[in-house]
This record gives structure tokens, sequence and C-alpha cells, in this order.
């Protein structure tokens, strides 16, 4: 069965670009698969808790030296770490803040790369372990030409296609919507161009 993993990480309710292109990405992934299972992971209505001094400890000890301490310090990661394993499909809905992901995105991203997890180093090479077959960017930028001349001022894109990259993951797909904070006849053309890739992606899969 198809399942669906998806993460939205705009700090705004509602009027957010990067929500509605998941909500269009959620219609049309469940038309395509109308049996399959959706897990959502609201960033912004529950935020994900950063890391500590204990977390970290939790995440490098072994297992025989997880005490009671450090396993509720590592409690939430695996929490998330099994939402990301029983995802075929990964979903990352995020605006551009600030150049950069939004920091709520960033929290859940610390707790679910993890050392043996989610990735693992032998000494000479790191190995990714997500088993999902696919990961799917939509991304609102408020300004315009970050694919072309403003290309290295977007720190959301390449990070996040190297970061599953780094997990393990084959197929990393971007569908942006830029301007959208621009006059609002270039915003509308730019969120459907993009709902329009969206439909076209699923009715490939």
């Amino acid at each position: 069965m198809s399942s669906l993993l998806r993460i939205d990480a705009s700090s705004r309710l509602n009027g957010s670009h990067s929500r509605a292109l998941a909500d269009a990405f959620e219609t049309a992934w469940s038309a395509r698969f109308p049996r399959g299972t959706i897990i959502r992971r609201d960033l912004a209505a529950k935020p994900i808790a950063h890391i500590h001094e204990t977390t970290i400890a939790g995440f490098y000890a072994s297992p025989e030296t997880l005490d009671a301490s450090l396993t509720d310090a590592v409690a939430l990661s695996d929490e998330l770490i099994g939402e990301l394993n029983a995802a075929d499909t990964i979903l990352i809905a995020t605006p551009m803040y600030n150049f950069s992901v939004p920091s709520a995105l960033k929290s859940w991203i610390d707790q679910v790369v993890r050392i043996n997890r989610t990735f693992s180093y032998d000494g000479e090479r790191f190995t990714g372990l997500l088993k999902a077959r696919r990961v799917v960017i939509v991304a609102a930028f408020g300004a315009g030409g970050y694919s072309g001349a403003l290309a290295a001022a977007d720190f959301v894109t390449p990070y996040l296609k190297f970061l599953f990259s780094f997990l393990g993951v084959a197929e990393i797909r971007v569908i942006p919507a830029e301007a959208t904070t621009g006059d609002a006849v270039t915003a509308i053309r730019n969120i459907e161009r993009a709902k329009a890739e969206i439909v076209n992606l699923l009715q490939a899969a």
C-alpha cells in the first residue's frame, strides 16, 4: 500500500502558499492512490523541540547504555523516524525564510538525521538508510529569480536535496512557486503552474 508523509513547515496556518501547494499534492496523490495512507506532521501547529545535550548523548549511546533518561531524550526522534520509515513518499512543504528553511523545519531535521538510524558511517563513507522511494519538495519563494539570477541565494532547495540524498533517497523532485509576494497576477500564475506540475508528476507516478 502506498504511503505519504506530509511535512508542513510554514509558520502561517492560513494564507500559506506552501501549504496550498501541499494541499494540491495531497489531493492529487489521494486520487492516484485512493487506498493509500497519509501521515501529517504540522511543524507550526505542533512544534518540534530542539535537540539538547541529552538528546545528542542518546543518539550516540550504544543500546546497552540507554538508561531511562537517554531513552526519554530520544523518544521524539524515534517517533519522527518511525513516520519517515512508514512512508514511501515524503512531501516537504516549506517557504523560504531569510534565504533558508524555517527554524521549525530545521528542528525536525535535527531530530531525524541520526547515526545508525537514518544514515551510517563506517569510518570512510556515509550510507543513507531511509527506505522512502521519493521526496517531493514544494517550496514557496516571496521573490522571483531563485531559478536564475538569485540561485546562489537559495539555501532551501539545494540543502534539502543534498540532505535527502545523503539519507539515501534516490528520487528527489523540487516544485517551486516564486514571486508569491509580487503582483497578484504573477503570483497566481506561478502557483497554478506549480500545481499543474504536481498533477503531471503524480499522473506519471
